[in-house]
């Protein structure tokens, strides 16, 4: 028969069963190709085949077989108003011709496929960056239409979708997916919808190579410097600030690709924030082993001027005029000699001094002892200490921060 024969007194504007039940769409899809996934804008641009199947009893004809009509046909009967939710940008591609598939079979079933590129949104939740795995969905959605006119249906389950396992992505791979059959809730009504949900597993060889091993090798470079003498000054400077730098170029080039996603708190950041960490501290362990070694060999030069003239002092004493004192004047001058001598603990108990004296000298007391408890007796042993604690402690770090990030 011809397709005007069939199409005479056809309403394109009226869907099938129109007034009475809804109209079952069978829906399958062939994943083409996935192009890109881009977490700073936070979607992925996919190609598409898209098949609708529905029967229209309008369109029955005698016979068994079916006719493949002209895309441009398509303009002539009525069509699901399917549309793609959370679509930013989408097409229909038109080389040579518009690529628009019309099949009739004759007990009025229509094929209905399209090839269409589209670019989703996708949510990505990036606080395991580069160690996440993304969920994306694929949302296929009636415009007009509620659930009393048209239903949704995946043609053959999780087997509607092909293509997907074979997809080849740059930086991820598909771990798994599933299809769903859901309703969207709206003002104006409840409509079908089909959901594709995938699961996206990145690849992290790249990171590792690119910026987990650098980062690893400057704190272990930064260590070197626990083998230098203090007295080598700029040789341990200059690896202390040239790590520290190298690391902050680390940090820069890590965070150039997710410029717009910084108000995330990345696994890559935190990695790379404790191994500044280390690096910046290598540093700081070199300022106050040096700082105390200066301060202790200060100290010491003062002394030897006053303990020489002590001993002469000491020398012209005459042991027979002491044997000749009171008791009493002996041990005056043994307390005032003492007061004098031992400045750090002072006696603030004594009555004759004022209230605000007293809490001077208590103040003074507490801060002398202060210092006292952080005065580093032996510099030295700072690099001894060092040279096991740094390294331990960032394997104890690096056990943590796998562990987590992986496993949790």
């Amino acid at each position: 028969p011809g397709f005007e024969n069939l199409t005479m007194g056809y309403n394109k504007y009226l869907r099938p069963y129109f007034g009475g039940e809804p109209v079952q769409i069978a829906m399958s899809l062939d994943i083409a190709s996935i192009s890109s996934i881009s977490e700073s804008d936070m979607d992925y641009t996919a190609t598409i085949y898209l098949r609708q199947r529905w029967t229209d009893p309008r369109l029955v004809f005698h016979g068994n077989k079916s006719f493949t009509l002209d895309a441009r046909l398509v303009e002539l009967l009525w069509v699901p108003d399917t549309y793609i939710v959370e679509s930013k940008r989408s097409f229909l591609h038109d080389v040579t011709v518009g690529n628009r598939l019309i099949r009739l079979f004759s007990n009025g079933t229509i094929l209905y496929a399209l090839r269409i590129t589209t670019t989703v949104a996708c949510n990505m939740d990036l606080s395991k960056y580069p160690m996440d795995t993304q969920t994306c969905r694929l949302q296929l959605e009636s415009w007009g239409y509620d659930e009393n006119d048209v239903i949704f249906t995946w043609l053959r389950g999780n087997d509607s979708v092909h293509g997907i396992e074979k997809l080849r992505l740059s930086q991820y791979t598909v771990e798994r997916y599933y299809t769903l059959v859901s309703k969207s809730q709206q003002e104006t009504g409840s409509y079908p919808q089909l959901i594709l949900q995938f699961e996206l597993r990145r690849n992290v060889l790249y990171f590792i190579l690119e910026t987990y091993v650098p980062s690893t090798l400057l704190v272990m470079l930064s260590w070197v410097s626990f083998w230098i003498t203090l007295d080598s000054v700029p040789a341990r400077t200059c690896i202390g600030v040239t790590t520290v730098l190298s690391m902050t170029t680390l940090m820069i080039g890590s965070r150039s690709s997710l410029s717009k996603t910084n108000c995330f708190i990345k696994a890559i950041d935190v990695y790379l924030g404790i191994c500044f960490s280390f690096i910046f501290g290598a540093l700081v362990e070199y300022a106050v082993a040096h700082y105390s070694s200066s301060q202790k060999y200060a100290a010491k030069a003062p002394q030897e001027g006053p303990a020489n003239e002590l001993t002469k002092e000491m020398e012209e004493v005459n042991i027979t005029n002491i044997l000749n004192s009171s008791n009493t004047s002996y041990e005056r001058k043994i307390s005032f000699t003492s007061i004098e001598i031992s400045s750090d603990n002072i006696n603030c108990s004594d009555l004759t001094m004022k209230t605000h004296e007293k809490i001077k000298c208590v103040l003074r007391n507490k801060m002398h002892r202060i210092i006292g408890y952080f005065t580093i007796q032996n510099p030295s042993n700072v690099d001894h200490y060092s040279k096991l604690l740094f390294p331990l402690f960032f394997m104890l770090v690096n056990v943590f921060y796998w562990a987590y990030y992986l496993y949790f």
